[in-house]
């Protein structure tokens, strides 16, 4: 089960999510009480090994500022997570290897989440980064053909529920593992890690490859 911790916007935690076993971390560049600078975040960047898929979230930035962000901030990954049309998606993977769509549960964009061209999308609730928990049965809705990460008010008591009811590629949690926002509780993220991966599900059926190809770079 593929862990992203997101929101993260200090070094501790990002290298204590590490630790604790997290495969991705998340820096917010879009507007939120936990938007992070490009520079701090590569500061943050250089220190973590390589085998971590470090994230740029964005919402409706154009193209060419968020290829900017990234290769500023040092991330190997932008997560679109706002009205991003495909052709917008399409200009960022020409230039960024690993990008992630978020996508509202039960949208038009949900139910045709492979015209993105993307191999993973995140499904978040339908008003996203809101940290609310949507109806989970509409992650059926979602193409097999796609890795889906399942997000949106996850949290260590919850996890394991979620991932039993729609069996998910991975898991994404941010204010579920804080302790007051922008800041994450060594405790919360233990616990929340420990229990996406105390799950076992059948050998997931959706895209190939996903994300994990990050680290062929």
């Amino acid at each position: 089960m593929f862990v992203k911790i997101c929101g993260v916007t200090n070094e501790d935690d990002a290298l204590l999510a590490v630790a604790l076993g997290a495969d991705a971390i998340g820096f917010v560049f879009a507007p939120s009480v936990r938007q992070i600078v490009a520079q701090r975040v590569y500061d943050i960047t250089r220190r973590l090994p390589p085998e971590i898929l470090t994230v740029g979230v964005f919402r409706d930035e154009h193209p060419k500022r968020v290829i900017e962000i990234v290769n500023a901030s040092g991330v190997r990954a932008a997560q679109l997570h706002g009205h991003e049309r495909p052709s917008d998606v399409a200009e960022v993977s020409k230039h960024v290897r690993t990008v992630f769509k978020a996508v509202a549960a039960g949208s038009p964009d949900a139910a045709h989440a492979q015209d993105f061209g993307v191999r993973t999308i995140l499904l978040d609730a339908p008003e996203p980064g809101s940290g609310k928990v949507f109806d989970w049965t509409l992650a059926g809705n979602v193409s097999t053909s796609v890795n889906v990460i399942l997000a949106g008010g996850l949290t260590p008591d919850n996890v394991v529920s979620g991932i039993e009811i729609c069996h998910p590629w991975g898991v994404d949690v941010s204010s579920g593992v804080e302790s007051s926002p922008g800041q994450k509780d060594p405790m919360l993220m233990k616990r929340f890690i420990d229990a996406a991966r105390s799950v076992v599900l059948p050998e997931y059926e959706g895209g190939d490859n996903g994300p994990y190809d990050w680290m062929d770079q």
